[in-house]
């Protein structure tokens, strides 16, 4: 009687079992660890396919992967089957899954005052010589998403497109927006030109559902807050 490997290569699987079309087909929570790394290594032995390479890596940790991201090129190439480049992309893969979970658990700061404000945008427009208008775009909970630049012009002024405001928050999914623009003159004072502006956007994000908390503006010496001076 003719007898075969007891595992075959991927190749030869059913298509929606083999690792690659498994994630396309079904999505990513679908694969186990052994189909993940398998499609790291991408190939196996003659005899034993990737996933079933795999499955002896993750037992030799007891399927612990912090125990498997703490070995290194040489722990895995001892096993039969893993070149170094193969090991390469195992370590790098488990590197960035740690740096992802460091990014995560550093929290995002909270906006509860004008002073806030200023404070995140110091790095972005002190002792600048030209006007930029920025975006301060904040969840539900006035937690800072990210900081958006919406122009850069000269010592007196620069454009500001209010689309380009509102698409920059919709894009990511912004519950409020606090405008923030340098007065490189030093000028703590809102122009006419500020005033309708803000009153502009104050209303198209009322309707929009987009509320504009606070309009800052900044100077290396202070900054004044539409919100604080109650001119929103």
């Amino acid at each position: 009687m003719e007898t075969y490997p007891t595992s075959f290569s991927i190749k030869k699987w059913a298509e929606e079992d083999r690792p690659r079309e498994k994630l396309l087909l079904k999505g990513k929570s679908t694969l186990s660890d052994a189909e993940l790394i398998g499609i790291l290594i991408g190939s196996g032995t003659p005899t034993r396919s990737a996933v079933d390479l795999s499955k002896e890596i993750l037992a030799s940790v007891s399927h612990n992967l912090n125990s498997l991201a703490r070995m290194s090129v040489h722990d895995l190439k001892k096993f039969k089957g893993i070149g170094e480049a193969k090991a390469i992309s195992i370590v790098a893969a488990l590197e960035l899954g740690r740096r992802r979970k460091e990014t995560e658990s550093l929290r995002k700061p909270k906006i509860t005052s004008s002073k806030d404000v200023y404070e995140q945008f110091r790095s972005e427009l002190l002792d600048l010589l030209h006007e930029e208008f920025w975006l301060l775009l904040l969840r539900r909970n006035n937690e800072v998403i990210r900081k958006s630049q919406i122009s850069k012009g000269g010592i007196s002024g620069t454009v500001v497109d209010p689309k380009m405001i509102f698409k920059a928050a919709l894009d990511e999914s912004a519950s409020a927006i606090i405008l923030v623009h340098n007065h490189p003159s030093g000028n703590l004072q809102p122009s006419q030109a500020d005033i309708q502006l803000t009153r502009k956007l104050k209303s198209a994000g009322e309707f929009l559902e987009l509320p504009i908390l606070d309009h800052l503006i900044f100077t290396n010496d202070g900054y004044f807050s539409f919100a604080d001076e109650s001119l929103l």
